[in-house]
């Protein structure tokens, strides 16, 4: 490879690093023949897969980074892009030789190289033709890159490809132009690098639209060159004029290029001859009198075309862009645009919630976003600004979407997932059943642990079963296997789901079960739960797996009285006596004399809730609390069998009532908790637990003499570290 010229200041290159003028200093200029040096073996005889030499490719991609006024650094990282292609350890050789800065920019710009997608013969058909995935594959570009100097070799990289392929009928310049035109000039738009933007949409317009873009280029009937000379011409006029008027003004412009003239004509519906700006220049002052007093002395030398006057300023677009706009019959009877706007306006245009990349995309507002390229823009400001190189490096870093990560399916779509997010993660976001069944994951090709942090970029493969469930473990924060709530809620609702459906099928199986020892196979599932007083057959199964009905009730009603001591099917109505009121163990009963009482396990009542009595057959009287369910249920025959009732309270008795506990478990749980029931004194009749997703459910039946007594014992347990609640069932 022949030393490129720019580096060299031998050849007769675009421009010299060494001559009068230079950005570089004399240490700069040595650090960038050094980076020659060290590539130009590895370099020689290379050539890129579209044909073009290395050593040219480089040559090319150093001239356009030097004329967007680069630092050295990223001069120098520009010339060094390739070298890990063909050399091994080249961190930390990159490192020794150029400073861990240039290292991390070369490094970084591998990185942007690892998306395949954007370089593959069939990147159209993975990008796919959606702007959702048009638009996270900018952001990941911008995101894997860390350092926004990185996406600026990137872009002088691609154009300088942008510039072969269109000289020269190659494989694959259809698609790496509409490549282009979705991802990379996007990206210029948005960085302010006007010159590399406008460069890219042509060539790449030139290639998939050759017959309109011929169409358009003959129609401007001039070359790109006497534009440019034209505006430069209207520039000096207007500068001269506003000078004599005492109106300080900066005055930029630069002819319309072929492709923003295709795109207004098609936007708008028009022929050429309708577009009114393929000539225009922006004229900047200090305050808003000087804009209305610019546009007076532009309508003065100039001729303003009817309808094409637009005051911003008075009334701004809703995005609040504010500029006046007109169009005026120039020198050589020629039309030309121009913006008028202060300083403020245009840094509000250019970086505000009215950026122009949003108003030329018609992209949805991203306020965050927005405020990041506004940054990204002012620090390609400051560049000039900045002296010290670990300053400068310093300003460069951007924790742009700090907060995401961008990865690849194995088909080259973008998913974007929360920072340190993970293959489980990954899989369910692309689809509930694929995480469900994870079971491993490859990154880049190869296998990784499913509590893997992924990273910018990398390629994911999930591995899994045919059939399956997640496991347990990935609910465990302190194991990391998930990070994202939109997974975590889907294996919760897995988890519900799986545990309801386990609990019906065993709450079907016990009811056929009980059928079957009554010889009432034949009886419909349906029917019996009509009979219980139930709509719906999983409304009674699940009564039935909640232990509301359990298997003595349902035998007991199917042999004709429930367990309840409510009536079930075929159940005779004894007759009432009239008796006198007497009582009856430790409950008075109005009506009825001589009978036993029994309390309803399926209310429990304890004193002082209200109660009444239920007449059985054979039984007695079950007693029931008033607002019972299963009283509620009743119907009229039902209810022709209810007598009053009321706790005889001069006997100190004891009841037996269900307490439930929901706590975070731990260790020492229950240990706590039956020591608050022991120093209360009070009887633990029965214990029943379970726990799962740190969570654990604890029911106790227990004895005590009254409500109050209740509510104090739960009150007690409620303070126990780790319990949510503690209720009466």
């Amino acid at each position: 490879m022949s030393a490129p010229s720019l580096i060299s200041g031998k050849g007769d290159g675009p421009f010299r690093l060494h001559s009068p003028g230079s950005i570089f200093s004399p240490t700069e200029i040595d650090l960038l023949r050094e980076a020659q040096v060290f590539c130009e073996p590895l370099y020689m005889d290379k050539s890129l897969p579209n044909g073009e030499l290395l050593s040219s490719h480089v040559d090319g991609l150093a001239a356009i980074l030097a004329g967007l006024r680069v630092d050295s650094d990223t001069l120098a990282a520009g010339v060094l892009h390739a070298v890990p292609e063909y050399l091994e350890g080249y961190e930390e050789e990159l490192a020794t030789a150029f400073g861990p800065i240039v290292a991390h920019l070369v490094e970084g710009v591998r990185r942007v190289g690892r998306i395949q997608v954007l370089r593959s013969a069939n990147s159209t058909d993975n990008i796919g033709n959606g702007s959702a995935q048009i638009e996270a594959l900018r952001k990941m570009l911008l995101a894997m890159a860390e350092d926004i100097r990185v996406v600026i070799i990137a872009l002088a990289d691609r154009l300088q490809t942008m510039r072969y392929v269109a000289a020269r009928n190659v494989a694959g310049r259809w698609e790496a132009a509409e490549v282009t035109l979705n991802i990379f000039a996007p990206l210029a738009n948005r960085l302010g690098l006007w010159q590399v933007k406008w460069e890219l949409e042509d060539l790449s317009f030139r290639i998939t639209e050759p017959e309109r873009y011929k169409k358009i280029a003959t129609l401007l009937e001039e070359t790109r060159r006497s534009r440019e000379q034209y505006i430069a011409l209207v520039v000096d006029r207007l500068q001269n004029e506003l000078g004599h008027a005492g109106i300080k003004a900066q005055i930029t412009g630069r002819p319309k290029h072929i492709y923003s003239i295709y795109r207004k004509m098609k936007r708008k519906g028009v022929d050429f001859k309708e577009i009114q700006d393929t000539r225009a220049v922006r004229i900047l002052v200090d305050e808003v009198k000087d804009c209305y007093a610019a546009l007076g002395l532009v309508h003065n030398l100039w001729m303003p075309i009817p309808k094409e006057f637009d005051d911003y300023i008075a009334k701004p677009k809703g995005n609040d862009y504010r500029s006046l706009h007109t169009a005026v019959i120039g020198p050589e009877d020629k039309v030309v645009e121009v913006q008028i706007r202060t300083h403020e306006m245009h840094r509000h245009s250019e970086m505000g919630v009215a950026a122009h990349w949003r108003y030329k995309e018609g992209a949805k507002r991203d306020a965050r976003y927005e405020e990041k390229i506004a940054w990204l823009r002012q620090i390609l400001e400051w560049k000039n600004d900045v002296e010290d190189a670990g300053e400068l490096a310093e300003h460069f870093k951007v924790a742009l979407f700090e907060d995401s990560v961008y990865v690849l399916t194995p088909q080259g779509k973008v998913i974007a997932l929360p920072k340190g997010a993970t293959p489980v993660d990954f899989a369910y976001h692309v689809h509930s059943d694929l995480g469900h069944r994870c079971r491993g994951a490859k990154v880049d090709g190869v296998m990784v642990p499913l509590d893997y942090p992924l990273q910018n970029a990398q390629r994911v493969e999930i591995i899994s079963t045919k059939q399956g469930g997640p496991s347990r473990d990935w609910l465990n924060p302190a194991l990391g296997y998930i990070r994202s709530q939109r997974a975590r809620a889907k294996v919760r609702q897995w988890f519900s789901s799986e545990m309801r459906t386990v609990s019906l099928t065993q709450a079907r199986a016990l009811v056929e079960k009980e059928l079957q020892r009554h010889g009432m196979t034949a009886m419909s599932l349906d029917k019996l739960a009509v009979e219980f007083k139930f709509a719906r057959l999983d409304s009674f199964l699940a009564a039935v797996a909640r232990g509301d009905i359990n298997a003595r009730q349902l035998s007991a009603f199917l042999s004709g009285e429930t367990e309840s001591g409510l009536p079930g099917p075929e159940t005779p109505v004894i007759k009432k006596q009239t008796l006198t009121s007497k009582p009856q163990g430790d409950i008075l009963v109005v009506g009825v004399d001589k009978l036993l009482t029994v309390l309803a396990k399926c209310c429990k009542p304890v004193p002082p809730d209200p109660i009444i009595g239920f007449v059985t057959r054979g039984r007695g009287i079950t007693i029931h609390r008033a607002n019972c369910a299963n009283v509620a249920r009743l119907s009229g025959e039902g209810r022709a069998r209810l007598v009053s009732t009321q706790w005889d309270l001069s006997k100190n008795a004891s009841y037996a009532v269900e307490v439930e506990i929901r706590a975070q478990d731990r260790q020492g749980l229950l240990s706590d908790i039956s020591g608050v029931l022991s120093r209360e004194k009070i009887d633990v009749v029965a214990t029943r637990a379970h726990s799962g997703d740190l969570n654990a459910t604890m029911q106790f039946v227990i004895k005590i003499g009254n409500v109050d007594q209740l509510q104090r014992v739960l009150g007690l347990i409620a303070g126990v570290p780790g319990v949510i609640s503690a209720t009466r069932r």
